[in-house]
């Protein structure tokens, strides 16, 4: 599948078996199978949960969240069970979704986590809404000083003035994702404010790379505009793939992401692949 042109492995395995890392890096690997994202359904865990969600990235480690991963699931959950509302466990912890049955489906982040120390960060930060880390000549950096947040997953946002287009992020990426600064590597965004509630962005993905889009990107993007008083709490994200809307509800904190799916084709894998005994 894809959640806005990124693409989505859907791997249920509620019958028999899992899927390792090692196999993850091979489904990756396949031009059939090939994903930024692995999202493997697992029986629930929890009562009144719908299913255990394991979300895989290309290099075959895992992520905390997904956003566009989990409409996806939502759709193949809501065809199944007819359900418009689900409840699916992650590692990160449950999110809500609302209008599975629906060509745009909401799904419920939960709250974004600000302190260094969850993010994480190598040491400590007090003003996580910029610190110090730059890309380039120490008098004339090409990125700098970006906001760090968690929302599931470890995401920096480098605020630009430029069409994020214009930056290398396929030569900074790397690098950032694996600064020493992120001790458990972080997404790296680069973003352009172009109305209230309107934000460019272009996304490097821990774990994967460029990607057309990234739910989780989109999320810190809007939250960390919206802390910074650069954009509404309410704001449409537009990605290399399409545009997701957010929202960053002041009622509870929580994250609301809208945004569309697609089913690309179906198939059945491997027995060998998804064995319990699979290293």
């Amino acid at each position: 599948m894809n959640g806005l042109g990124n693409a989505i492995l859907v791997v249920d395995i509620r019958d028999q078996g899992r899927i390792s890392s090692e196999t993850a890096r091979h489904l990756a690997a396949q031009p059939r199978t090939a994903f930024d994202q692995a999202m493997v359904i697992a029986a629930p865990r929890t009562p009144g949960t719908d299913a255990l969600v394991t979300i895989y990235n290309a290099d075959g480690s895992k992520a905390g969240a997904c956003g566009n991963g989990t409409r996806c699931v939502a759709y193949y959950l809501g065809r199944e069970t007819g359900k418009s509302e689900l409840l699916l466990e992650t590692v990160s912890g449950l999110l809500a979704v609302t209008n599975a049955d629906q060509e745009m489906i909401t799904v419920d982040m939960g709250k974004p986590r600000f302190e260094w120390d969850q993010i994480p960060l190598e040491e400590p930060f007090a003003d996580t809404t910029g610190i110090e880390l730059q890309v380039g000549p120490i008098d004339k950096p090409a990125l700098h000083t970006p906001s760090v947040v968690n929302v599931g997953n470890p995401h920096a946002v480098f605020w630009v003035h430029n069409d994020p287009d214009e930056y290398a992020l396929d030569r900074f990426g790397p690098l950032l994702e694996n600064h020493p600064i992120f001790p458990e590597r972080a997404n790296i965004s680069v973003a352009q404010v172009l109305a209230p509630d309107r934000i460019k962005v272009r996304v490097w993905e821990r774990g994967a790379g460029l990607t057309l889009a990234c739910g989780t990107a989109a999320c810190a993007v809007a939250v960390t505009a919206a802390r910074k008083g650069l954009a509404a709490r309410a704001a449409t994200i537009v990605l290399p793939g399409g545009e997701l809307q957010i929202s960053w509800r002041e009622s509870d904190d929580h994250i609301l992401m809208t945004g569309p799916w697609e089913l690309e084709h179906e198939g059945t894998l491997d027995a060998e692949l998804t064995e319990e005994g699979a290293a």
